[in-house]
């Protein structure tokens, strides 16, 4: 790993090194996207026809209606029978855990009454049916399943619809298995930009949902960005990435498998390490170099480390703390013997690991919070999955008698100083005569 970047905040160069090392191409990929416009708008106009049309070119698959691609709910019974006890077990586990701590985050309905009788608040309700993609293929993600309609279902939405592709038929039984253990209500076995048009649009088949969320590839993003608007979205992820700030109480092996775990995602995918004390920098190199002999997915790791990992040397602890809120990261790991003094100086992370046991991996699985998280710099304004996502607010305004004229006299000033006078003759009609 000779070609791992070596960075130290007192070079002269440091912020040209560092702006190359966190920049991310997120431009569109023009082919891409005039394929994924063709695909939803033939969706849009065929519905069912272009779903199995496209399923049978991009997975392989043929049906000849779509009542054969919907997975029933006995199948996925079967699937959660038919895995390993231990897997089984540990679905189970995982899926008590995420529920457990997104009960926390349930929001309710709250108001309050003025002295003239005038009632505000806001009433808070579930979103009525969810779409979710889980990608297929070359990996199959349970724990994908679990993060998403465990809070979904914590929120009260009525009705979630899940796709998951199937190339050539093939069904991933821990996927289906967690499908089951999720509560998810109907499953098609569809994916690409297809799955996501059928999902916002609705055909004959296919219920239109409210909202979508998941992961997927660079054509199930831009399908979820076509379709913002008419459906909502949970974000655009990029690359996956962990900012490790370490040092001497934490192993340098564990720092190095803790970047190999974020590396092994894709070859775009970012691990850093960020430490005062260089020599500890060192040491992780030289873990690095020993360990990744032994990865099963070391040329990816290899591939990602090279081309977006580094290892930052620091002058000291507040200069670390400045350059992780500025990079801010979708993961940080506070590796330190004092991390509980340091959670309170980090503005900007989608999720914090705090101390040398909280690894990175236990979060992606089981721990309990939520491992969909803001990428590229977006923890700077926007917040991991949960259950507010999946809820809505309105606005609740009962007016008293004497409240609308008390206000009224208010909105009518207003409203004539904007040249609005309907919306000023309305608040003047509720005054009382004086």
């Amino acid at each position: 790993m000779s070609r791992l970047a070596r960075l130290n905040t007192a070079d002269a160069n440091f912020e040209r090194s560092l702006a190359r090392l966190l920049a991310f191409e997120a431009a569109q990929d023009p082919a891409v996207e005039d394929a994924v416009g063709e695909i939803i708008e033939a969706v849009r106009a065929r519905g069912d026809a272009a779903v199995l049309d496209y399923t049978h070119r991009f997975d392989g698959l043929r049906a000849s209606a779509m009542t054969e691609l919907e997975i029933p709910h006995a199948d996925l019974a079967k699937a959660l029978a038919r895995i390993a006890p231990a897997q089984r077990e540990a679905l189970e586990r995982a899926a008590e855990r995420i529920r457990a701590y997104h009960d926390y985050q349930r929001l309710e309905s709250w108001s309050f009454t003025e002295a003239d009788g005038s009632v505000l608040g806001q009433r808070v309700t579930p979103l009525a049916r969810v779409g979710v993609y889980v990608p297929g293929g070359k990996a199959a993600y349970p724990s994908t399943v679990l993060m998403n309609v465990i809070p979904a279902k914590v929120a009260g939405v009525a009705e979630i619809i899940m796709t998951v592709p199937t190339p050539r038929g093939e069904r991933n039984d821990l996927v289906l298995a967690a499908a089951a253990l999720a509560g998810v209500d109907r499953v098609f076995a569809i994916g690409g930009a297809q799955a996501v048009a059928a999902l916002a649009y609705g055909t004959a088949t296919v219920p239109a949902v409210d909202k979508i969320v998941g992961p997927g590839n660079a054509y199930v993003a831009a399908a979820k960005r076509r379709v913002f608007g008419v459906v909502g979205i949970d974000m655009v992820a990029g690359p996956s990435e962990i900012v490790l700030v370490c040092d001497r109480s934490c192993p340098p092996d564990w720092i190095a498998m803790d970047m190999f775990s974020q590396a092994e995602h894709d070859e775009i995918a970012q691990a850093i390490a960020i430490s005062p004390d260089a020599a500890l920098l060192d040491r992780i190199a030289e873990s690095i170099e020993r360990l990744l002999p032994r990865m099963s997915r070391r040329a990816v790791i290899e591939a990602s480390l090279a081309s977006r990992g580094a290892l930052i040397a620091t002058r000291d602890l507040d200069e670390t703390c400045e350059l992780v809120n500025r990079i801010a990261p979708e993961h940080l790991q506070l590796a330190l013997a004092n991390a509980d003094a340091v959670v309170e100086r980090i503005r900007n992370a989608g999720a914090v690991f705090v101390g040398p046991y909280s690894s990175e991996a236990l979060g992606d699985y089981c721990a309990g919070p939520n491992h969909v998280l803001p990428t590229s710099r977006s923890a700077r304004f926007s917040s991991p999955l949960g259950v507010y996502d999946f809820q809505k607010r309105s606005s609740l305004l009962a007016i008293s008698r004497r409240g609308a004229d008390k206000l009224g006299r208010i909105a009518a000033v207003l409203a004539s100083g904007e040249g609005l006078s309907a919306h000023a003759r309305a608040a003047e009609y509720r005054l009382q005569d004086d």
